[in-house]
């Protein structure tokens, strides 16, 4: 199985401070380890400490990833949703119009209508 680049280095500088403390642990003469354990062991928990706080950095990093990436797919796919809307709305307008046009040609075509049946019964048109 793969692991990410960050879980290989975050694990790379934690073997590196084990293997640090180990090789420094074999130099020191046997008296004066007696002497520097308490010291060794408190810096050996602050490195593990600080080794968990980069690891929950990471993983915490990798959820801000995916967040980032989930509301970028939303926002694009709620870009199509309006940019469809607004095709609609656009076509709905313009048979609006056409409707209203054939609206008042039908009207002027009643109204000239009118005054033909009011010509033909010989009344004077309406003003």
């Amino acid at each position: 199985m793969l692991r990410s680049p960050a879980f290989l280095g975050t694990s790379c500088i934690g073997l590196g401070l084990l293997l640090a403390t180990l090789v420094s642990a074999s130099e020191v003469p046997v008296e004066d380890r007696s002497k520097r354990e308490p010291a060794i062991q408190r810096t050996q928990q602050e490195a593990g400490r600080a080794f968990r706080e980069v690891q929950q950095a990471a993983y915490e990093t990798k959820l801000a990833e995916q967040e980032y990436l989930n509301a970028e797919d939303a926002q694009r796919l709620a870009q199509r949703h309006a940019d469809e809307r607004k095709r609609q709305a656009d076509a709905a307008k313009k048979a609006l119009e056409a409707a209203k046009a054939r609206e008042a040609r039908a009207r002027a075509a009643y109204e000239e209508a009118l005054r033909a049946v009011d010509k033909a019964w010989g009344k004077p048109a309406p003003k």
